[in-house]
């Protein structure tokens, strides 16, 4: 393995472990339940295969290229995190520790959660809708190009590297909130977790939505 490859992985391995939106989704649905908690991480997952490819196809630079468009993007994934951090608030408030169109989640042994599906769409829509990963991926993959490689094949292997480090770390991070789960459910526990989440994911929706242009 050469060296800026190395570096990658170590600047990538990073870059998806720093808490932010992707990983408060991740640990307030995996307190609902195992199955939801692990579905989002797979969704977050997806999201990021969909930003890599775009940065492999070159589509991301038209994202950065074009404000309005950009814009737009930001504006939908702010307003998609800010209803999550809402919806995280009010089930905090009403001490439910579940948002109110959550239900049963029967293939976790009927405790009370949310659908696979549900949380695999959240996961999803949360990593797909944030602006910063275009320009992150386009400022990041370029630089760990030796000169003199031919540039898509190993654009292609950074973003497959990416996409693995974040089917490892957020199923990790999923079942390891559900092995503490019978602490962090305590009601006392989870409806603070879910008021801290909630107010997490508030604050970064309304950073989105009322910011300036990111790039």
């Amino acid at each position: 393995m050469d060296a800026q490859l190395t570096a990658f992985i170590g600047v990538a391995t990073a870059m998806v472990a720093l808490p932010g939106a992707d990983f408060t989704v991740v640990v307030r649905n995996a307190l609902a339940s195992r199955t939801a908690g692990v579905a989002t991480a797979l969704g977050v997952a997806g999201g990021l295969l969909v930003h890599t490819a775009l940065a492999v196809a070159g589509l991301a630079a038209v994202l950065v290229a074009v404000p309005v468009l950009f814009r737009i993007i930001q504006l939908l994934g702010g307003a998609y995190v800010l209803y999550l951090g809402i919806c995280a608030l009010y089930a905090a408030r009403r001490g439910t520790g579940q948002d109110a169109e959550a239900g049963p989640d029967e293939a976790d042994g009927g405790r009370p959660g949310m659908g696979t599906g549900r949380a695999l769409r959240q996961g999803f829509l949360t990593n797909a809708l944030n602006p910063k990963a275009p320009v992150l991926f386009l400022s990041l993959l370029p630089q760990f190009v030796p000169a003199g490689a031919a540039p898509l094949p190993r654009t292609l292997l950074l973003a497959a590297i990416v996409v693995v480090l974040a089917l490892i770390w957020f199923p990790l991070v999923a079942l390891l909130v559900d092995r503490l789960g019978r602490w962090l459910r305590r009601p006392r526990t989870a409806r603070a977790i879910e008021g801290g989440s909630g107010a997490a994911l508030t604050a970064l929706g309304l950073a989105l939505v009322t910011g300036p242009l990111l790039h």
